[in-house]
């Protein structure tokens, strides 16, 4: 259970310093004002990346002698490529200013982690998988819906491009996709992947 127990301090770390301005706009906009924006962004930073590596630790400890909740069909290996590859394009469209996606959408990058999250939970079915994806896919929802709450309020509208825009977020976003599943994912992951 010490895996389990430093995968839960990563989510907590990680995702907590990611819910300030779902939870706490304003005291991060206070914060921001106090300690100046590079100072801020320096202390996020730092504990954005203890958080990711105690995750990244923590999961492949928990995942050596995790329970077995579920085991998952076959089919949903298939689902969860095709919902990660339309991940990887919204984390592009986030980048790459003027698409059509981002007008639409407005956060492509938290709807990609949703999506990546969810094609997770369904091809896994462990108990250190369901902790893991479950809460970035809690967290994405809340997020999402925190961020389009605050562009509402504020009446923000993202302008959409030419479609070439469009097309460079899906290209670069497959092109992401498919470099990450033969060459990282078996790495991080321990579980190599192929396209």
């Amino acid at each position: 259970m010490a895996g389990m127990t430093v995968l839960i301090v990563g989510l907590l770390v990680f995702l907590g310093v990611h819910s300030v301005r779902i939870v706490a706009d304003d005291w991060r906009t206070a914060q921001i004002a106090r300690l100046g924006a590079n100072r801020w962004k320096g202390l996020y930073t730092l504990a954005s990346v203890a958080g990711l590596v105690l995750i990244v630790w923590g999961f492949g400890l928990a995942r050596a002698d995790s329970i077995t909740l579920w085991t998952p069909p076959a089919w949903t290996r298939g689902a969860a490529a095709v919902l990660t590859a339309l991940a990887f394009i919204l984390l592009a469209a986030a980048y790459v200013p003027g698409t059509r996606i981002k007008a639409s959408i407005g956060h492509p990058m938290v709807a990609g982690v949703k999506l990546w999250a969810l094609a997770h939970l369904m091809a896994n079915g462990s108990l250190a998988d369901l902790v893991l994806f479950g809460a970035f896919l809690l967290w994405a929802v809340l997020g999402f819906r925190a961020a389009r709450g605050r562009d509402r309020a504020a009446g923000t509208r993202y302008p959409a491009g030419p479609l070439t825009r469009d097309a460079i977020a899906v290209v670069v976003g497959l092109t992401a996709w498919a470099l990450f599943a033969i060459f990282l994912h078996g790495r991080l992951t321990g579980i190599p992947l192929s396209v």
